[in-house]
Order: C-alpha cells, then sequence, then structure tokens
C-alpha cells in the first residue's frame, strides 16, 4: 500500500492560476478505475468550514487510531507466525513431525506462507473495489464495509479450529481486504486542516506502518502468559476494533467526503452557482433576483471562510506556489504523459518498466516478510539467532516506517526522479548482497535498510506515477500498477516451494534469482527515466531560448519588444 503525495494547499494553488477546463477543478477521485464503473448519482462533498474544529480535530485522531489498529495488521505476519506455529496450526501437514520439539516442514511452511500471500494480493488488488465504493457510496460506508470484513476475519480466525473446513487463510484474507477500506477512505481527512493536510497524511501513514506491530504486542502477551491467551482470545478481544470502527463511522465520520481547498475555490468563485433548476418555479422577479442575491452573498462568503480555514496570507501561498513550481522542475519528468489517456500512458515504457520493477520489488518485499525466520535458520545454521533476528524484525519493521517519513518526504521534494529511483535500485541491490550473508551483522543492516527502503519504495511508486501520469488518471494507472503486482505476487509459493524442494532449504539461489532480475529491470527503468528527463530538459531550454528570442526581436519601427 502507499499513499498519493497531494496536499489540499497545492490544489488550492493550481486553482488560483488555472483555468476553468483544467482537471484540477474536478472532484478528487479515489476510484481506480474512473469512468469505467457508471456514475453514481451525485453527492456534495463536505466543506471543512461547515463543521466546527474541534469535530474535525476528535475525526482525525479517531481515524489515525483505527488505522493503527487495523489498516496493515496483515503485514505483522512475521511476529504472528512464531504463535501459529507453537498452536501447532497445520501441523497435521506434517506427519512425520511426533514431537513439539521437531521443526516445521514444507506442506506447513507453505500453508502459512501462502495465507500471507493471499492476504497480501488482495490487499493491493483491493484498491480497485475500495476506489469504487469510496467514489460511489462515501467514505462512512466504505469504512463500515470495512469493519464487516475485519470483524469477519477475526472470527473466522478465531474459530477457524472447530469449523468444517479451512479458517485461517479466508480468515487472514479479510482482515486483509479490511485494512483498505478503513486506510484509504481516511485519505479524505486530510482536507479538514488544509493548512497541516500534510502532517494528516504522515500521520495516517504512519499509523499504517505501525499497525503491523499489533501482532508483535499479541506474541509478547502470548509469551508473557505461557500461551494461556491463546489466539482465539487475542481475535475474539480484537472484535473490539471493527465494532468500535463500525459506531464510529455511524456516530461521528463525516457521511461524504471533505471537499478539496480546490473544489471550494472553483465552486465559490463560478457564477453559475447562483442559478438553480428551481428558480424556473419563481414566477416573482424581484424574489428571484433576491435569491440570487442571497447565493452570490453566500458564495463570496465561503470563500472568505476558506481564507479563514487557510490562515495564509496571500504572500505565503504565492512562495508556496514558487515552492511547488521548483519540485516540479527538480523531479525532472514532470508532466511527461499528462493530457494523454490512461490506455496511452500504460502502452508507454514509462508504464511497463515501473510496473515491471513494482512486481519483482513487492514480490521480494512480501517473500522476505513470509520467510525472515527460515531465511536466517538456514544462513546462520542456528534455529535461536533466526528466533533472535525474526524478533529484531519484528520491532523495527513498525519502528522504520514511522521513522522513514521524514526522509521519504525530504528525499522525494528535494531530488530528481532518476536520482530517487536510482536511490531504490542501490538499496535494492545492497539488499539483495546481505541477504546472501550468513553474518549476524550482515541481518542486522538487512533488516535496517529493509525497514526504511520499504515506505521510500512505496509512496516512491506514487510519487512516480503522480509526477509522469498526471492526477488525472492517477486512480486508473496506479491502481492497475499495484492490482498486476499483487496478482503476480502468487509466484511467493512457487519460491517457496523451489527453496524446500529444489534447493533444500537454502535461500540463496532464490535470493539471488530476485537480486539479478531486480538490478537489471531497474538499470533499464533508471536509463530509461534518466534519458527522457535529460531530453525534456533540453526541450524546455530550447523552449525558453526561443521565447526569449521573440521578446527580443525587433518591432517594424526598429524597437527592441522587450514584453512580448
Amino acid at each position: 500500500m502507499s499513499l498519493q503525495r497531494v496536499s489540499s494547499m497545492s490544489s488550492y494553488e493550481h486553482v488560483r492560476g488555472s483555468s476553468p477546463a483544467r482537471s484540477e477543478h474536478r472532484k478528487m477521485s479515489f476510484n481506480p478505475v474512473g469512468t469505467w464503473v457508471p456514475p453514481a448519482a451525485k453527492e456534495e462533498p463536505v466543506g471543512a468550514f461547515e463543521v466546527s474544529k474541534p469535530r474535525r480535530l476528535v475525526q482525525v485522531a479517531v481515524a489515525v487510531l483505527y488505522c493503527l489498529f487495523a489498516a496493515g495488521i496483515v503485514f505483522g505476519y512475521a511476529a504472528l507466525k512464531p504463535v501459529l506455529l507453537e498452536e501447532h496450526v497445520y501441523r497435521d501437514s506434517c506427519p512425520k513431525l511426533r514431537t513439539e520439539a521437531d521443526e516445521t516442514c514444507y506442506a506447513q511452511e507453505i500453508r502459512l506462507n501462502l495465507m500471507f500471500t493471499t492476504a497480501a494480493v488482495a490487499t493491493n488488488v483491493c484498491a480497485l473495489p475500495v476506489g469504487t465504493v469510496l467514489d460511489r457510496f462515501g467514505p462512512r460506508v466504505c469504512g463500515i464495509v470495512g469493519s464487516i470484513l475485519l470483524a469477519v476475519g477475526a472470527l473466522s480466525f478465531a474459530f477457524a479450529p472447530q469449523l468444517p473446513f479451512d479458517g485461517y487463510i479466508p480468515g487472514y484474507l479479510f482482515l486483509g481486504l479490511g485494512g483498505p477500506f478503513i486506510f484509504i477512505s481516511s485519505f479524505q481527512l486530510s482536507n479538514t486542516f488544509p493548512r497541516h493536510s500534510g502532517l494528516i497524511l504522515a500521520l495516517l501513514t504512519g499509523a499504517f506502518d505501525s499497525s503491523s506491530a499489533i501482532f508483535l504486542f499479541y506474541r509478547l502477551i502470548y509469551d508473557a502468559t505461557n500461551r494461556a491467551f491463546t489466539p482465539q482470545k487475542f481475535f475474539l478481544v480484537y472484535l473490539l476494533v471493527p465494532i468500535c470502527i463500525f459506531i464510529a463511522q455511524i456516530t461521528l465520520m463525516p457521511k461524504n467526503s471533505y471537499k478539496t481547498v480546490g473544489e471550494l475555490v472553483s465552486r465559490a468563485k463560478d457564477p453559475a452557482n447562483d442559478i438553480r433548476p428551481v428558480d424556473e418555479h419563481i414566477p416573482d422577479e424581484s424574489r428571484l433576483a433576491r435569491r440570487r442575491e442571497e447565493r452570490r452573498q453566500h458564495r463570496e462568503s465561503v470563500v472568505s471562510e476558506i481564507t479563514t480555514l487557510l490562515g495564509r496570507k496571500g504572500e505565503e501561498g504565492d512562495k508556496e506556489t514558487q515552492q511547488e513550481e521548483r519540485k516540479k522542475r527538480i523531479s525532472g519528468v514532470w508532466g511527461a504523459l499528462h493530457g494523454r489517456s490512461a490506455l496511452q500512458q500504460i502502452r508507454t515504457p514509462w508504464f511497463v518498466l515501473i510496473t515491471l520493477f513494482t512486481v519483482i520489488q513487492m514480490t521480494r518485499i512480501n517473500y522476505f516478510v513470509a520467510t525472515v525466520r527460515t531465511q536466517y535458520e538456514h544462513l546462520l545454521s542456528s534455529h535461536d539467532r533466526a528466533v533472535h533476528v525474526n524478533n529484531v524484525f519484528d520491532v523495527a519493521l513498525p519502528v522504520g516506517g514511522v521513522c522513514a517519513i521524514p526522509l521519504i518526504g525530504l528525499v522525494l521534494d528535494n531530488t530528481s526522479t532518476p536520482f530517487v529511483l536510482g536511490l531504490l535500485v542501490s538499496v535494492a541491490t545492497a539488499i539483495g548482497i546481505l541477504g546472501l550473508l550468513p553474518y549476524l551483522w550482515a541481518a542486522y543492516a538487512n533488516i535496517v535498510l529493509f525497514v526504511l527502503y520499504r515506505p521510500l519504495y512505496y509512496t516512491a511508486v506514487s510519487d512516480y506515477a503522480a509526477k509522469v501520469f498526471g492526477f488525472h488518471t492517477f486512480g486508473k494507472v496506479y491502481g492497475l500498477i499495484i492490482c498486476f503486482a499483487g496478482l503476480l505476487n502468487f509466484v511467493q509459493s512457487a519460491l517457496d516451494a523451489a527453496t524446500h524442494k529444489v534447493f533444500h532449504g537454502d535461500p540463496k539461489p532464490i535470493n539471488m534469482i530476485l537480486l539479478v532480475v531486480a538490478f537489471l529491470v531497474g538499470v533499464a527503468l533508471v536509463g530509461f527515466v534518466w534519458h527522457k528527463s535529460r531530453k525534456m530538459e533540453r526541450d524546455r531550454l530550447e523552449e525558453e531560448a526561443e521565447g526569449a528570442a521573440e521578446r527580443l526581436m525587433p518591432e517594424p519601427n526598429g524597437e527592441v519588444d522587450e514584453n512580448g
């Protein structure tokens, strides 16, 4: 999962300097399939100034809290897996194991890892239906659906031993499906306080990354109670989370999405909003004129409310506009495919290469999360050391996600896209090399780089999509990238099988193959984007030179026109 790095303030600045035909005036959409889905009945979004400040503060705080407990808990699988092994989940797949001291077998490992793989795939593919539900029915319905999915998942997992079918895989699947409905429907809350939209998005992202720690805390409680706090007890207690989310949705959270500042400004400045269809039924001209005057005054008051909401002076707004323009120029690829249809964009190397890169990197990330303990059992030739590495990883994963937030913003806002992609390839290569070394220090270094790389990678891909493909087609194109990557993550089962059957538990051959393939695709992507960015920069300089020459061209009377 990842987050689109678009602030409400930038939307406001775009509107101030754009024509009404520009896409910035469009309603903010979370629907990855866009117009591929029939339009729903029109729902009026909510302006932040229409809701009291204390209520908006509580809404943001509650959203961060329930994202912390629900948004991405399935990615804490590495912490939950030891508990499931202790509880002998899928142990019946290993008939040759007689005592509790015996290690796990290949079949048990495959079934457990398949549980995580299925949930991870569903979490990414789920972006398509989540966007559709959110755009058509609003964040409240989306949040309620998420709470129901979480409740079904918790119940299925809790009573899996008593069910006549395998309840673990569908239970974990529903937990994975519920997360995106909860998380993505919270994005619109960044519009509650436009001045602090970046901070709100960072809090939501941090909550998502930290939610993987839920299973870590459970495992600590499980160990502290000498296995008395069983998974059934935990997931029955966890039912409080979806129940609280459901109650919050129907009592506190907004029914419709908050408007972006761009939507508020464009609507408030459009005189056409003074004319309504109901005017046809008002025969009295003076009464009709009075109504329209009231609407005009309301529009002007809305603009005043927006100014108060933003809390910024004009000069500060202009300064932010200059900063946004600077970021666009630094990126080197801003606008590369803006204005083209989604179909035209996905036929280009820009889409093909980033999709291949995403597929490979997402597979590597989820494969490592699922197999970190078994990999280091072989690499370090020690069960105890592997357990220690697993414990370190369980703590580092959520902590690294939070610590990486300021670093990610610094890198993406102040460096070019080719540099960012090159950094991703370099760090991914270093992680791959460290994953081949049979040393404890290499394991520590690998974990540190991995937990910082994971959020940077996800955010950088969404940043690339926004800058290259544009916001008008962002949902469709980015949704397809993540959907393809998610579906192809089922290859993890084949990688597991090859590791256990072909290479006898040795993870190095698979890690080497993934390292080489990722490096080759990464180099191709960086080379292509660097070449295109150079070409775009040359074209821009040529256009500026031509513009300067035209401004300095002598007029017929012999004078130089310096104003164009």
